[in-house]
């Protein structure tokens, strides 16, 4: 008698686990704004405390109710920090992309448009999203900013700026 394999067909054979490793692409869009406001020391930026730790600018997904990128901009500040009032900067939009694991089956491929407005609201009141906000002159946002592309926004935003 031949020497035959065990067959993978049929009743009860092992199920195929996926590959280690492989994830499925995810492609997400959001729009953000960078905010700032003229106080008599000069101009002051908001950044937001995320409950990640990191210090970061206002933003948030597209939804299908948004006309536009600025539309989106303009309804997740409102949401994140109640900011309602808002002049937009024409001429700065940065986007900047990245990627992330999103628990073990999703790579996420996101892109951020950023936005550059003025604001004469001093007061916010942040979403539950948030752990705190604060107002800090460029060099100090600049600083307090976690992540090299969101300083690398705000560096872009400098020559919109010196007009002001």
């Amino acid at each position: 008698m031949e020497n035959q394999k065990p067959s993978n067909q049929g009743g009860g054979g092992h199920q195929k686990r996926p590959q280690r490793g492989h994830r499925r692409s995810v492609h997400e869009k959001s729009c953000g704004i960078i905010v700032y406001r003229r106080e008599a020391d000069g101009l002051k930026f908001l950044l937001l405390h995320y409950p990640g730790g990191h210090w970061d600018f206002p933003k948030g997904h597209v939804e299908k109710i948004d006309a536009s990128e600025e539309a989106t901009a303009r309804r997740e500040l409102q949401e994140e920090t109640g900011i309602t009032q808002v002049e937009f900067n024409r001429g700065y939009k940065e986007s900047m992309y990245y990627e992330f694991n999103r628990g073990y089956k999703d790579r996420v491929k996101k892109v951020v448009v950023y936005f550059l407005a003025e604001t004469q609201e001093e007061a916010v009141a942040i979403s539950f999203e948030h752990q705190n906000f604060i107002w800090l002159p460029y060099e100090e946002a600049l600083s307090r900013l976690t992540y090299e592309n969101a300083k690398e926004l705000i560096r872009k935003a400098q020559p919109y700026l010196h007009d002001l």
